[in-house]
């Protein structure tokens, strides 16, 4: 998912993807410590969305903070 169509979403359906992905992120942990993980490249790829969440969050917060 990129950046542009995370701007589309309002802040609780990026709460929501936020809330999976760090699941998805515990889980791949869990994986990996019990020697079954599969697609180790899999780690980056959910650390990386997770940031991209975040950054958005920040900016729209920033961006009604401003408006105030």
């Amino acid at each position: 998912m990129d950046a542009n169509e995370l701007r589309g979403k309002s802040i609780g359906e990026l709460n929501e993807e936020l809330l999976a992905l760090r699941r998805e992120q515990f889980n791949l942990r869990m994986q990996q410590a019990t020697g079954e993980l599969s697609k180790p490249h899999e780690h980056r790829r959910v650390r990386k969305s997770i940031a991209r969440i975040k950054t958005v969050m920040n900016e729209l917060a920033r961006a009604a903070g401003d408006k105030k």
